[in-house]
């Protein structure tokens, strides 16, 4: 489910833009009123006899197929659904709308508490409308990158995560599947999903640490899969009369040269990770582009950006950290520019490649991520 908030200018999730937008939301939950913690899973009613016996007729399914279901489901599927999202001891309710039409991804989430915030998606178009800040945030994402969406588990991702299936309960009046991905090591997060047997949308969803405690979680409170959706359910409901645009990307004239011979990367990496995406970005606001890179190892994702400092900014020896329920940002300086490195994993990872990340030779670089 969405994963994109924090302050500071700590940039979660694969772009600049979608963290800042929801950094906001981070604000706001700080003055919300303490939730209680989440229930414990053990308490979710379990199937009854004879709602097992009928499931035993069926084939029976690996845990890993139920996940590629699950993301099946999630970016093919139509739904309307509005739920709970807990995190860091405050509860916040949001409604989420996915639309696939002809081919294109259409998707809405909207904040229900008050701040009204809203992340329209169409296709490779993302805009992030924030009331109050009175802005409009404006980005292109990945056509196939969905705001909802669980990443795909392969044979390589498998090798740094146990995923099973410890039982089958009832949620809201539905069998589910209660699948696990555990992490083998301290330098990513686990999950609990709990599957629609016969959708296999995710009606509950849990992050947990290397304990297995909950550190985030996202209850399904209603969820409809309706055939067809109007255009105008994607329409934002705020007024953005005064607002300010901000957009980011790097406009063709004012692209800078791409150098012959130098490129950042990560000299080391934690176990399984590897860098995936190599991009240049604009904060918004600026037409100062930033080096982006992106390490992944199929489940988690650690965003790294790179922006050439000036003056005595350059020469100071800065190296601040910050965790926020799953979300971590470790910045540093190296060589007069400021690495940041943010990603929903623990603080120990981000800390790991933002102090990896050096400028190097392109094609030995090339090389070594072959």
């Amino acid at each position: 489910m969405p994963r994109a908030r924090r302050r500071n200018g700590a940039l979660i999730g694969l772009t600049l833009a979608w963290a800042f937008a929801a950094a906001a939301v981070a604000e706001d939950a700080s003055q919300a009123p303490a939730a209680p913690q989440p229930p414990d899973p053990a308490r979710a009613q379990r199937t009854s006899p004879t709602q097992a016996s009928a499931q035993k007729t069926l084939p029976a399914q690996a845990p890993t197929q139920w996940l590629e279901r699950m993301n099946h489901a999630l970016t093919t599927r139509n739904y309307d659904g509005t739920f709970s999202h807990w995190h860091g001891g405050h509860v916040e309710m949001l409604r989420i709308i996915h639309r696939v039409q002809d081919g294109s991804v259409s998707e809405r989430l909207a904040s229900l508490d008050g701040s009204g915030r809203e992340f329209i998606r169409t296709g490779p178009n993302l805009a992030c409308y924030l009331p109050d800040k009175r802005t409009v945030l404006v980005e292109q994402r990945p056509p196939q990158e969905s705001l909802v969406g669980f990443p795909a588990v392969n044979d390589q991702t498998a090798s740094f995560y146990d995923i099973r299936e410890i039982g089958r309960m009832r949620l809201n009046r539905r069998d589910t599947h209660v699948i696990t991905v555990s992490p083998r090591d301290e330098y990513r997060y686990g999950y609990r999903l709990w599957i629609d047997d016969s959708t296999a949308m995710p009606l509950k969803t849990q992050l947990c640490d290397a304990h297995g405690r909950v550190i985030e979680q996202v209850v399904f409170a209603s969820l409809s899969l309706p055939a067809r959706i109007a255009d105008s359910a994607f329409h934002p409901e705020v007024s953005t009369a005064g607002f300010q645009w901000l957009r980011t990307g790097m406009p063709p004239q004012t692209m800078p040269p791409v150098p012959a011979t130098l490129a950042w990367n990560a000299l080391r990496l934690p176990p399984g990770f590897r860098m995936t995406v190599r991009s240049a970005q604009v904060l918004p606001g600026s037409n100062q582009p930033v080096d982006h890179l992106v390490f992944t190892d199929g489940v988690a994702s650690v965003s790294v950006f790179v922006e050439t400092q000036s003056g005595s900014a350059a020469q100071a020896p800065l190296a601040q950290s910050a965790a926020v329920g799953s979300s971590s940002a470790f910045s540093t300086v190296v060589d007069g520019h400021k690495i940041t490195a943010v990603g929903e994993v623990p603080l120990a990872t981000v800390q790991f490649i933002a102090t990896q990340v050096k400028a190097q030779d392109l094609a030995s670089s090339g090389a070594a991520h072959r």
